[in-house]
């Protein structure tokens, strides 16, 4: 009997065996054939110049905004129109809600579904007491060992110039699109962009436009961030999580502190926020998480490869790994993050009532009305009242990767980028163009800027900068992606 037991599980260990490595031979490379490109000449130290020239202007976006900030908005206005004349005289300019931009390039050929490429003019401000940090002024503009320093030559000023330097370029060529080319260049992103994004959605929406596809700011071209992927990894955000914040309120009654109750405000408050903690919306290796891991799956070395190519044995061993790290927990689940927590004014007075600030950020397939039945649920005490803060989001729909805009995208990255594995990603911040998924469901996000994961933190943090030939390549990027969308007969 023992013999015939140890039998029977010597024969499922090898069937199981025989399973996996079939199964990891059998996952092909999902890349795009494409053939690499002779870079493009590109005036390298003209470009960087022209980037740093906007870089000076510290166009930080508030509301209310201030006349002098507003004033550097219409410098860079001014600068645009000067810097590029080829493509201002190709291109017609509107003005939308004061500040924000929309360039329309009028194809040759009316019923071709048109393209809309975004960025946005504005900034974070420098964190208070940070600026001794950093190697450049943040506004100065200094090119400097091969870079260009300052606020906003990531996010995003360099998308916004990138773009009308290609578009220079190729105007100046004689370039004519078949199909009409759209560039909108909002003014408030990093605060939302209801005034400039939203505006210029709504004008498009107003003149019938369905694009063939948007393309954003997004995910970059990142080396290191997947274990086992040897080659950079260049992420196209095919959709975006949502994000809401929750305030909740404990109340009790107030008193001395010599005779507390039972129950205190303060106490109730983070009660709930430890459940809170502890207990987040389900995740899992689901949906656009499920889409990044199988098509990087057949790139990775040895034994990355084959764990991921059989998620149906080794899914709770690769979860539990992604769910240990912040940047790929974020991935897989709607996270809860405590902000923000007020209560009490003196040491020896009991607080009357005590306030939190939860913020969550949804991924796609959850709700805030589900959101909120999960919050309700987890805390257990109808004491504590739960209220949505305004500027609640849902996460945008998915875009297709099978579609004409998708592998445009991909064979592009392929060409001018031909060491990069190019894979849908999760875009775990907000862009501009969740304003844009009333005209398309091809939306994508994406910022060909390589960067390693130490670089990760300069997006709104200290010493941010571009390499001047990563600006290049980004140049090249967009003036192939518009003449492969654009061209033809």
């Amino acid at each position: 009997m023992i013999r015939r037991t140890l039998q029977v599980l010597l024969f499922a260990v090898v069937a199981v065996a025989a399973a996996v490595g079939v199964n990891t031979l059998r996952q092909q490379s999902r890349q795009l054939a494409a053939a690499p490109l002779a870079p493009a000449p590109v005036d390298t130290q003209a470009a960087a110049e022209r980037l740093a020239a906007v870089v000076r202007l510290p166009t930080i976006s508030t509301r209310p905004l201030p006349a002098t900030t507003a004033a550097e908005f219409l410098k860079l206005h001014a600068y645009l129109a000067e810097a590029f004349p080829h493509a201002h005289a190709a291109l017609a300019r509107d003005t939308v809600h004061q500040f924000s931009l929309l360039y329309t390039w009028t194809g040759r050929d009316p019923a071709a579904a048109p393209v809309v490429l975004m960025a946005h003019q504005d900034v974070v401000p420098v964190a208070p007491g940070t600026e001794a940090r950093w190697h450049a002024a943040p506004f100065a503009g200094e090119i400097r060992d091969g870079f260009v320093w300052g606020r906003g030559t990531w996010d995003d000023k360099c998308s916004l110039m990138a773009i009308l330097e290609a578009v220079e370029r190729l105007s100046a060529q004689g370039f004519a699109p078949r199909r009409t080319v759209y560039l909108g260049f909002g003014h408030d992103e990093e605060i939302g962009g209801d005034d400039g994004a939203s505006a210029i959605a709504a004008l498009l929406q107003q003149r019938g436009v369905h694009p063939l596809f948007v393309l954003d700011e997004g995910m970059v071209i990142v080396s290191g961030a997947l274990p086992g992927l040897d080659r950079p990894a260049a992420l196209i955000g095919i959709a975006e999580k949502g994000a809401a914040t929750l305030r909740l309120t404990s109340s009790a009654v107030p008193g001395h502190s010599s005779m507390p109750g039972s129950r205190s405000a303060i106490g109730v408050l983070a009660t709930a926020l430890t459940r809170l903690e502890r207990t987040p919306m389900r995740g899992g290796i689901r949906g656009v998480a499920a889409q990044m891991l199988d098509t990087v799956a057949p790139e990775m070395r040895l034994p990355n490869r084959v764990l991921l190519s059989n998620r149906w044995l080794f899914g709770p061993l690769i979860e539990s790994r992604l769910a240990g790290l912040p940047a790929t927990n974020a991935v897989l689940r709607t996270t809860t993050a405590l902000t923000i927590v007020q209560g009490g004014n003196k040491d020896n007075v009991l607080p009357g009532e005590a306030q939190a600030w939860v913020n969550f950020r949804l991924l796609p397939g959850d709700t805030v009305a589900g959101l909120l039945v999960h919050v309700r649920d987890t805390i257990g005490d109808d004491s504590v009242r739960i209220e949505v803060e305004p500027g609640a989001s849902e996460p945008s729909p998915v875009a297709p990767t099978d579609s004409e805009g998708y592998r445009l995208l991909s064979r592009t990255i392929r060409e001018v980028y031909p060491d990069a594995v190019v894979a849908p990603g999760l875009m775990i911040g907000a862009t501009d163009s969740r304003h844009m998924t009333g005209l398309t469901h091809d939306i994508y996000r994406f910022l060909p800027v390589r960067a390693t994961t130490a670089d990760l933190s300069r997006f709104h943090g200290t010493d941010e900068r571009i390499s001047i030939a990563d600006y290049a390549d980004l140049i090249r990027f967009y003036e192939r992606l518009i003449s492969g969308a654009a061209g033809g007969p």
